[in-house]
């Protein structure tokens, strides 16, 4: 037999023809595409957003203190963005409440990385029950009545607040987004349910 048949020959017999695994090659180039997108959305959701210090009109405060009291405390804002509270936080696990708080409690819960949405006891009914939807679909949130307050609306965190006049403004969600659970938590990890659970 010729060399060139015997070339031929190898080319035609099975044991020794070698195919390309197309499906195998196929199946894990999907995996690794899969898990290279799901790196680079964890990677972006743990990153603290750009536009967090952005918020436009963010009111920042630093060095509150984190004592605490059973004691009435009187607070720089209304409502507070943190400082000395009571031992027991109000429960803030998507909480709406139809009274005002006592801020004591309320401050402690934003110590647990907690948003407090408060608004004027005179918002029109289409705007609470907006925020009252919000609040009941985000964890770590809660929401009342706050008489006096300077704006009509108010989001707060610990060391963070936000003034605004609509519960359609866009930076409600920029402002959960940032700070539910955000870096500025003094006790990340800590209950939000299971303390105090009314007004």
């Amino acid at each position: 037999m010729s060399k060139s048949a015997r070339n031929r020959a190898q080319r035609n017999n099975v044991l020794t023809k070698r195919e390309i695994p197309w499906g195998a090659i196929a199946f894990f180039t999907v995996i690794g595409l899969v898990a290279v997108v799901a790196i680079g959305f964890a990677f972006m959701q743990s990153r603290p957003s750009s536009s967090d210090s952005a918020i436009a009109g963010l009111i920042e405060k630093d060095g509150l203190s984190q004592e605490h009291t059973s004691g009435a405390v009187q607070y720089e804002t209304k409502p507070p963005m943190g400082g000395d509270h009571d031992p027991m936080w109000q429960n803030c696990d998507g909480r709406v409440y139809d009274r005002q708080l006592r801020d004591e409690n309320a401050v402690h819960s934003l110590e647990h990385g907690a948003v407090w949405i408060t608004y004027r006891p005179d918002l029109p009914a289409d705007q609470v029950k907006r925020l009252k939807d919000k609040v009941e679909s985000v964890e770590y949130t809660m929401l009342s009545p706050y008489t006096g307050q300077d704006s009509p609306i108010i989001l707060t965190a610990w060391g963070k607040q936000l003034k605004i006049q609509k519960a359609d403004d866009a930076r409600v969600d920029s402002f959960l987004r940032s700070f539910v659970k955000g870096p500025q938590t003094p006790e990340p990890g800590a209950a939000c349910s299971g303390a105090k659970d009314t007004p």
